[in-house]
């Protein structure tokens, strides 16, 4: 795809595992699904259909559920949707989306949940696929797209998530996966996060999100994933979190990060809880005009306190970073903001270099211990935040610009195209 090809020039990417525990994706071949093909204009769908939802679940019941090795079929087409579908249990097949399926109902949940699924591809033949929300319909009010759930050995590929009423693409608790050439188009609004993922072992790569909140972010609990080639074009931005009681994350790797625009770089976020985070590493970032850039926040105000001493973060690291912030004088360009009562130690900033469009750049570090910035050394209690100025880095350059950069997000009360 053109997205992975200019990424791959922008940021001189070579790929590698990762952080990765072993093998992603379906475990037999697109055609080894391809036995039957459960066509649901077969079970009672049509295209131009005013929805679709109960032709969806037909094929997948009497069926894909019924053929081992089979493909759930929605053909070119466009379709109106008002009925939600739950694919539950199926081994050996595929949901092939070569349409676009419009959301017409503002009933709550998800338009389409995979639960339970072993080796599963879900994708479109000719990229066209996709699903329209129409968020700015019912915004905060209505269903979310898609949830994979406790799923293994899947992928989810070569497809178009645009303006979902709440979050667009959910990985709950799955395993083994590969997430690749998404394109996501959300509004600018809180509440339209692009791919929010749990569970273990999954690469998510070669992904372009638009919105107002998270653009690939971790939840608990998580380990051994692999995040990069993302483009966050006009995205609140990635992050850790946010982070409560009996957080379990390891083993993260995200690299080759593109931000344009939007809250920030990265955040790992948490307000109280327990439990921890540590083994993870933020490589090759590069962002333009971003409101945070470097960004961990143990007292994060967006949520209430919750019980607990504080997710202890330990061994991240932070490494070739470029690119700028919007206001130094009202933001700090590193902010590393751990809990007093669970500081955060072995945190290593290596070959930073960020600044802000007004010239003026400071660190911000409270509590936490390691290398770099204004980090203490060694490890040791809480202690208060310290804020320190410091001038423009000589090894920073702005970062360069893709032809795809966007100038804002899209609006919330009015239509998102699919690109």
């Amino acid at each position: 795809m053109l997205l992975r090809a200019t990424l791959l020039l922008l940021l001189g990417i070579s790929t590698a595992l990762g952080q990765l525990s072993g093998r992603v994706g379906p475990t037999t071949s697109s055609s080894a699904k391809r036995n039957t093909i459960c066509n649901v204009l077969d079970y009672g769908g049509s295209v131009g259909s005013n929805d679709i939802g109960p032709a969806i679940q037909s094929a997948f019941n009497s069926c894909v559920l019924k053929n081992t090795g089979s493909t759930l079929y929605i053909p070119a087409g466009n379709y109106n949707m008002a009925t939600w579908v739950t694919l539950e249990g199926a081994s050996q097949w595929a949901l092939q989306l070569d349409g676009v399926i419009t959301r017409t109902a503002t009933t709550g949940g998800h338009m389409i949940i995979v639960e339970n699924a072993n080796d599963f591809e879900m994708y479109s033949s000719n990229s066209a696929g996709a699903i329209q929300g129409n968020g700015y319909q019912c915004r905060n009010a209505g269903p979310r797209l898609l949830r994979i759930i406790t799923s293994t050995n899947f992928s989810l590929h070569d497809l178009i998530f645009v303006d979902s009423p709440e979050f667009h693409v959910i990985l709950d608790n799955s395993q083994n996966g590969e997430v690749y050439n998404l394109a996501i188009r959300g509004a600018a609004i809180g509440g339209s996060d692009g791919i929010d993922m749990s569970g273990s072992n999954i690469w998510v790569h070669d992904v372009e999100v638009t919105n107002g909140d998270e653009c690939v972010t971790i939840k608990n609990p998580s380990s051994n994933h692999l995040i990069e080639q993302i483009w966050c074009n006009q995205s609140g931005g990635s992050a850790i979190g946010s982070l409560g009681t009996g957080t379990t994350i390891e083993n993260i790797l995200y690299r080759y990060v593109y931000c344009v625009g939007g809250n920030q770089m990265f955040m790992i976020k948490s307000n109280g809880g327990d439990g921890y985070v540590s083994n993870v590493v933020f490589d090759n970032f590069l962002g333009l005009g971003t409101a945070y850039a470097l960004d961990v926040d143990g007292y994060w105000s967006s949520i209430s306190t919750i019980a607990g001493n504080g997710v202890q973060l330990t061994n991240i690291t932070f490494s070739n970073w470029d690119g700028y912030i919007v206001d130094g004088e009202r933001r700090s360009a590193y902010r590393i903001l751990c809990a007093d009562n669970a500081p955060c130690t072995e945190m290593n900033i290596e070959n930073v270099q960020l600044w802000a469009s007004n010239n003026v750049g400071t660190y911000a570090c409270r509590s936490a211990y390691g290398t770099g910035t204004c980090l203490e050394s060694g490890s040791g209690g809480g202690y208060s935040q310290v804020t320190e100025s410091y001038t423009e880095p000589a090894a920073y350059s702005s970062p360069p610009t893709m032809s795809g950069n966007l100038a804002s997000g899209f609006a919330t009360n009015s239509p998102i195209p699919i690109p």
